[in-house]
């Protein structure tokens, strides 16, 4: 474990001297603003076929974040729609860098409360957009820490996204992003989460590595550099370990603050 590969969430302009800065060969990345429609944009300065070929020159992997805003489960068509429209320009977008995967947020349905038919159209919108998008690289769902009708906070939940979307085509082009301080913050026990992420989804691509700002299943999405947030350092350390996968820091600072914390999870993995 320890040649884990360890980066941070970092500014596109130049995410190779930001990995450099960081001694990193991971790096993540938005391609455009996280709450807007407007599509992705690459901001390296000689374009996303350069981006590629420095990220293979001094091997680095990236990883493209979606926007935020993206939410392919809810029943309201002026929001599913577009978002599956941002989301295939974000694949194609990110497939142009040569990028490791595309992180999404798993999203919720509006109003449905505990109504088990609104909730099945939400797991089945999931399963429709499995199909209707060119995976052309990976679609990484990843668990979210708050609200009370969304679609990948709690285990359960995941495991019906994971249900419906197994019987879609491109299904084995779908992998899982596990984020510590979201499955912390959403209710869901650190000491058994990869094992049960691992039976449901059968694979742990990518990880979040992050502490929280707030309590257990407090549903708040609050990021803390290691040590200073409410997660048992020993159960961070080992999800990180016991999930295997590459690591993807989005704690707060540049780079000080994420080679601390680098140094912090080598220490203890």
């Amino acid at each position: 474990m320890s040649t884990l590969s360890i980066g941070a969430h970092v500014d596109q302009t130049d995410p190779i001297a930001e990995a450099t800065a960081r001694g990193a060969d991971v790096v993540q990345i938005f391609l455009g603003s996280p709450q807007s429609y407007k599509g992705p944009v690459v901001e390296y300065a000689d374009g996303a076929e350069a981006l590629r070929a420095a990220a293979e020159e001094a091997g680095v992997a990236i990883y493209v974040h979606a926007p935020y805003i993206i939410n392919v489960a809810t029943t309201n068509n002026r929001v599913r729609i577009p978002s599956r429209k941002l989301l295939q320009q974000h694949i194609d977008a990110a497939a142009s860098i040569g990028a490791k995967g595309l992180v999404v947020h798993g999203g919720h349905v509006d109003k449905a409360g505990e109504d088990p038919e609104l909730l099945a159209k939400g797991f089945d919108n999931w399963r429709k957009a499995v199909e209707a998008t060119d995976l052309k690289i990976p679609l990484l769902i990843e668990n979210t820490a708050g609200g009370d009708h969304a679609m990948t906070r709690h285990l359960e939940r995941i495991a019906q996204v994971w249900e419906a979307i197994g019987t879609a085509d491109q299904a084995d082009q779908v992998g899982f992003c596990l984020d510590t301080c979201h499955a912390h913050a959403g209710g869901n026990a650190l000491e058994t989460v990869v094992e049960k992420v691992r039976a449901i989804t059968g694979r742990i691509d990518l990880v979040h590595a992050n502490d929280s700002r707030d309590e257990f299943d407090s549903g708040a999405d609050r990021h803390a550099n290691f040590g200073a947030g409410r997660i048992d350092p020993e159960l961070l350390a080992a999800v990180i370990r016991d999930a295997g996968a590459p690591v993807i820091c989005e704690t707060p600072g540049g780079v000080s603050e994420h080679t601390a914390d680098f140094a912090w999870l080598r220490e203890r993995l």
